[in-house]
């Protein structure tokens, strides 16, 4: 429903969520807490809401730790436990630490056989916890359903309404306005006053940073310095995506995008995969980026012979990751490879960084990459071309490619064209 609604739903549905389980909470009724736990941990697990909503309800919890926490504790743990270890480590361990520190204060302030009763279910407890810390799977989990489940919210787009940021806090607050999902996790309480202070003296000298930065890279628009500030600054690729979003970009000003995320990737010092994954992403969600993003590679393939030699390199991995990856396939490549016996000494360097980049992949990838341009007619003058540069420019210098090389001929000359 949220895939198919937006972000908003997912929300308020975790809001109603929220408050249900304090009202259950206060009536200690345990069967509708282990329910509405159930429906949280789900929610995580099938990526509606992030892992560290879930390690801000365990520290509540802990902090608490009645037994109904206790209880709490163990359901959410043993459905969703392994599945927030692996977003975030640290946090796990911190949590840890932090039930740890509370069961003690607990064993020292209770006596006799109550004590014991109370020592038995913390030690069950932490003794999930431990099998959980030492990546040991609960058989409880059923992770093939869960699989099948994933494939399929995944065709939906549930990645696109992913929730970050949110605090159980914020879920439970009355006085929520506009699109408060998207806030994050800074509140506005009077004894917060200097901290929420503090952090927006520094959000605002990064924003200075940030457009200082995008004015020395040429983003000479506001429509280029904002996409360019969500690029540099996005936590990760999901992150940044989901404000690529949002961001208003009116008429056709979205073109933007793809051509300063490439002008990004060109001007780092180091190649960052980062900027070919959010190229992709983002290319699945909308056919137009693609088709910016071809012309925007042609542009820079035009400009090869005045081009830098580290934008050259970062430009032939970035196009050899996208067309690894699927997002584009080897017909990009057209207008210069067809006739490759008239390349220039730079762009054969250029194109010869491509191929050995796209070599480093297993055999399996480089047939699915090159029989993709198999089946096409008006593809042939390309075929014959690359076959020719491969075998002129890159494998007379580059033994390592040779075997690679017999797979790629091998799937230009197929025919059918079928992927592995």
């Amino acid at each position: 429903m949220a895939c198919s609604v937006g972000m908003d739903f997912s929300a308020k549905l975790m809001a109603g969520l929220a408050r249900s389980f304090e009202d259950e909470y206060l009536k200690e009724d345990n069967l509708s807490l282990r329910n509405l736990t159930l429906l949280l941990s789900y929610l995580c697990i099938f990526g509606v809401c992030s892992s560290d909503l879930i390690y801000d309800f365990l520290i509540m919890l802990s902090k608490r730790l009645e037994e109904i926490d206790v209880s709490t504790i163990l359901t959410l743990l043993q459905c969703c436990g392994m599945k927030i270890r692996g977003d975030d480590p640290t946090a796990m361990k911190n949590f840890i630490e932090s039930v740890q520190s509370r069961v003690n204060e607990i064993k020292t302030s209770i006596e006799g056989d109550q004590a014991k009763i109370i020592g038995k279910r913390m030690e069950f407890m932490l003794e999930t916890i431990c099998d959980i810390k030492n990546n040991k799977k609960r058989p409880k989990e059923d992770t093939a359903q869960h699989t099948r489940i994933k494939k399929w919210l995944q065709k939906l787009g549930v990645g696109e309404i992913l929730i970050r940021g949110l605090k159980w806090s914020k879920l439970l607050d009355p006085d929520k306005k506009g699109q408060w999902w998207l806030s994050g996790d800074i509140t506005s309480k009077p004894d917060d006053v200097e901290e929420v202070a503090n952090t927006i003296d520094k959000e605002v000298l990064e924003a200075q940073k940030m457009l200082q930065l995008a004015a020395s890279q040429r983003m000479n628009t506001d429509a280029r310095k904002a996409i360019f500030c969500i690029i540099m600054s996005g936590e990760d690729y999901l992150d940044a995506f989901e404000k690529l979003l949002r961001l208003y970009l009116p008429g056709q000003q979205d073109r933007e995008i793809m051509r300063v995320l490439v002008e990004c990737c060109l001007q780092e010092k180091v190649f960052n995969k980062y900027y070919t994954v959010l190229a992709s992403k983002l290319c699945k969600h909308d056919r137009n980026h693609k088709t910016t993003l071809r012309f925007c590679i042609w542009d820079h393939f035009k400009q090869l012979e005045s081009m830098e030699l580290l934008r050259s390199m970062h430009l032939a991995k970035f196009v050899a990751e996208m067309v690894a990856s699927g997002t584009l396939s080897l017909s990009i490549l057209k207008s210069d490879l067809s006739d490759a016996g008239q390349l220039t000494s730079k762009r054969i360097m250029h194109f010869r960084i491509l191929f050995e980049a796209i070599f480093e992949y297993p055999d399996k990838d480089v047939w699915n990459m090159f029989t993709c341009i198999a089946k096409e007619p008006e593809l042939e003058s390309l075929r014959h071309g690359i076959e020719f540069f491969i075998r002129e420019y890159v494998i007379k210098t580059n033994n390592a490619a040779a075997n690679k090389f017999k797979v790629a001929k091998k799937a230009l000359n197929s025919m059918e064209g079928f992927l592995i």
